[in-house]
């Protein structure tokens, strides 16, 4: 039954971000120059975005009740330190696949694990989660330059969005990395990945000591 349950609770995950994703898809296929089609695309994204919330809200309600029965998460990835007997065996694991890079798109693609700085993870299921990991990661290397980082003007988004917030309420979907800060996890894959991507950035790491890997049916329909 556990895996049953994990599977269904990945499942209504995994329905959100292939719609975030189908969102992108949609509005950069739109000619921008096109004034009629640009009108059409913004009508579009104005009702798909507010269905899409609602029904992430029931998606969300329906996953908090079934854990919180039956006590079953939808993620319990593998984690394990540079050093450590689990690390090589994770590691040894991870490295019989491809690894990618953040300069890739993984538009209905399905993570299954990664390697930032020697510490390595894999089970994932999620994008979601993944992010989740990689910036708790982050806030435990150096918890003072994470909360400066929270604060600053770098972790708000071009559009006025933000990357990290102390208000939970003030988050479409709330992801909690730190006692009193949150993540938004409302994002597709390729989102996720821009700002993995930022982050690296932001936080002096190369991108040679991140590596992603797919799960086998990486080749989904694209």
């Amino acid at each position: 039954m556990e895996k049953r349950v994990q599977q269904i609770l990945a499942d209504l995950e995994r329905v959100q971000e292939n719609l975030l994703a189908l969102s992108d898809d949609i509005w950069l296929n739109i000619d921008h120059n096109d004034s009629q089609a640009l009108q059409k695309g913004f009508e579009f994204k104005l009702v798909f975005n507010q269905n899409l919330d609602n029904f992430n809200q029931n998606a969300s309600d329906i996953s908090q009740l079934i854990e919180q029965f039956t006590n079953i998460h939808i993620e319990v990835a593998d984690i394990a330190q540079k050093g450590t007997p689990e690390h090589e065996r994770i590691t040894q694991e991870l490295d019989t696949t491809q690894p990618y890079t953040v300069d890739e798109s993984f538009t209905y693609k399905r993570p299954y694990g990664f390697i930032l700085q020697g510490q390595a993870y894999k089970g994932i299921n999620t994008w979601r989660y993944l992010y989740e990991l990689f910036c708790k990661q982050l806030a435990a290397k150096d918890i003072k330059r994470f909360q400066e980082f929270v604060d600053s003007p770098d972790a708000k988004t071009v559009r006025g969005g933000v990357f990290f917030s102390r208000d939970k309420s003030s988050l479409r979907k709330a992801i909690e990395i730190n006692s009193g800060i949150c993540a938004e996890g409302n994002l597709s894959a390729n989102a996720i990945r821009d700002r993995i991507k930022f982050l690296l950035s932001a936080f002096e790491i190369e991108l040679r000591e991140f590596s992603l890997y797919l799960r086998e049916d990486r080749n989904a329909a694209e």
